[in-house]
């Protein structure tokens, strides 16, 4: 049965601890180290005055900024740019690449250029994924253009099942 060392990191941490408060303890004792919490009460008693300090209650605002449709906009189009750039370098490489593997025939090289190939095309796909988050993005804004229409039936069941015939025997 061996010693785990998470077990033994995690004792010497609790003694490390342990050892830092009794030390922090002596200290404060001796007066070498004031108690932070206590420094503002003290210098009150010392000079005989009454705080002006108030405690005041922290308030938490959540501000959520929103982005608006040229942020988007000016956004989509930096983007755009970017693949269209990594698409033509990408191009590039690929002739220089498919140039060395065809010169020195090697294995290594058409695999380079086999994976910069690929790269290229999921570039090329992430290009489609953006024009799409953007069609769905314009369509989100626009609303829902849905129309449910509840067709409505007002009569008696045996109107209802004449009706039902007449529709089976058109057909």
């Amino acid at each position: 049965m061996g010693l785990d060392p998470n077990d033994s990191l995690s004792s010497i941490h609790l003694m490390m601890r342990l050892l830092n408060q009794m030390i922090t303890s002596d200290l404060m004792k001796l007066g070498l180290i004031i108690d932070m919490s206590d420094t503002f009460e003290n210098l009150d008693k010392s000079f005989n005055i009454k705080s002006a300090i108030e405690k005041s209650e922290e308030i938490v605002v959540d501000i959520k900024k929103t982005k608006t449709d040229k942020d988007i906009d000016s956004d989509y189009e930096y983007t755009r740019g970017h693949l269209y750039n990594l698409i033509e370098k990408g191009q590039e490489a690929i002739n220089g690449i498919l140039d060395v593997a065809q010169n020195s025939d090697h294995p290594r090289a058409y695999e380079v250029a086999g994976n910069l190939i690929k790269n290229v095309a999921d570039i090329s796909d992430k290009l489609v994924d953006l024009q799409k988050k953007m069609k769905d993005l314009d369509e989100q804004k626009k609303g829902p253009t849905t129309v449910t229409n509840n067709a409505m039936f007002v009569g008696s069941t045996a109107d209802l099942q004449k009706m039902i015939k007449q529709m089976g025997n058109d057909k």
